[in-house]
């Protein structure tokens, strides 16, 4: 029998659930970890850019996860594939650019952070998390979770068990945006984490990434009829449109907006490629302040 759909949601349906509070914990922390980092006045034109760019994709987040289009994903499958094309591609690699790691460790007291980073690096026990840190840090690691978490998510019988469960669904949407930071700080400079290929391995990288997202948009595009049976069996749908004209829309949305993020980054490393290198200083490490600490870079 075919499941009444539900009302459409309007402009202001947004929900206060957990992902809206813990982003604005997020936005908390960084901005008490800006009050305790030192900036040197020749940074902080550059760390106003990251900040702006921390707190953009807190708002993609927001909008993704707490917005009306939460909902309406629920009706048109097209909505859903955008919520994981902000998730994957935009969230995710301005929170790499926005570099805000050292600003929210600094958020937590100075104890603590003491405590923990020794735990971390000298403890016994912590062994197996180092194990586990440097191999989730590697461009392999980075490329083949991506791949396997976006193709995986988007089996019919696994992602109609996400609409069925806040649970599911809340950790499918925690992979896809996880999975996408491990894969966006192989290309894209977000000091202290260490991005260690070269601009022609990373031009590479991007390629693959973005072949994984065309492969599903092809499949979704290709299919003879709708593939998720949650949305082939609601009555209707916003629009009036039919199970499969949502389900190519959504392929038309993995396709061109999915792709415009590795597009960006392809031109930033084909242009830096085909331009010619200007002689640059003998060294680029920081100057030394007082007591021998860097500044600017992960401190700034």
């Amino acid at each position: 029998m075919l499941g009444a759909a539900p009302a459409t949601p309007g402009f202001w349906d947004w929900s206060p659930d957990p992902p809206l509070a813990l982003l604005v914990a997020l936005a908390a922390l960084y901005r008490i970890g800006g009050r305790r980092t030192f900036t040197p006045a020749r940074t902080a034109p550059s760390q106003r850019r990251r900040s702006a760019a921390f707190y953009a994709a807190l708002l993609v987040l927001a909008i993704a996860l707490a917005s009306p289009l939460d909902k309406l994903s629920e009706e048109l499958f097209w909505a859903h594939m955008v919520q994981h094309v902000l998730l994957m591609l935009v969230a995710a690699p301005l929170l790499v650019v926005g570099r805000p790691w050292i600003r929210l460790w600094r958020s937590l007291p100075l104890s603590a952070r003491r405590r923990l980073a020794s735990t971390f690096l000298h403890g016994r026990r912590a062994a197996v998390l180092r194990a586990i840190s440097r191999t989730l840090g590697s461009p392999a690691a980075g490329l083949a979770l991506f791949s396997a978490v976006l193709l995986a998510w988007h089996v019919p019988a696994l992602f109609d068990a996400t609409l069925s469960s806040g649970a599911l669904h809340a950790l499918e949407h925690t992979l896809f945006f996880a999975t996408a930071v491990l894969l966006f700080k192989q290309v894209i400079d977000s000091a202290p984490l260490r991005a260690r290929m070269n601009d022609t391995q990373r031009l590479l990288y991007v390629v693959a990434a973005m072949t994984v997202s065309w492969v599903l948009a092809v499949v979704l595009a290709l299919a003879p009829s709708p593939l998720y049976p949650h949305y082939a069996q609601l009555a209707s749908r916003p629009g009036g449109i039919s199970a499969l004209a949502d389900q190519q829309l959504a392929a038309g949305v993995m396709w061109v907006p999915g792709s415009i993020t590795f597009m960006i980054i392809i031109f930033v490393y084909v242009h830096r490629w085909l331009a010619p290198q200007a002689p640059g200083p003998t060294s680029s490490r920081p100057p030394a302040g007082p007591g021998g600490r860097e500044l600017g870079g992960a401190n700034a």
